[in-house]
């Protein structure tokens, strides 16, 4: 079993920044009920982005995840008010020291 943790950064259009993400609140209780969804969490990015950190206890989860109705939801919702495509990176964790090593 390998956690993957993934990174999805959002970029809003001019101006549609709160529209951006009020959408991605809307959606996201739905991920957080998903198999396997440990962290499924916004952040407001100094560069005027909103960065989605996740974590998923396997692949299966998350694969399963992207194929499911709560990103296809989450897509419909946010869609509109993107400038450009997520930028989505998966990662496998490398562990290191102690527990604030590790995601």
């Amino acid at each position: 079993m390998t956690t993957t943790i993934v990174t999805a950064v959002f970029t809003p259009r001019e101006g549609a920044k709160d529209e951006l993400i009020a959408a991605l609140r809307e959606a996201i209780p739905a991920v957080h009920e998903e198999q396997g969804c440990e962290l499924y969490a916004i952040h407001d990015a100094e560069d005027g982005t909103i960065t989605m950190l996740e974590k998923w206890t396997t692949r299966a989860d998350l694969d399963a995840h992207g194929a499911g109705p709560a990103v296809e939801r989450l897509g419909s919702l946010i869609e509109p008010f993107l400038a450009a495509p997520a930028q989505v990176t998966k990662m496998t964790p490398l562990p290191a020291g102690m527990a604030q090593g590790a995601l």
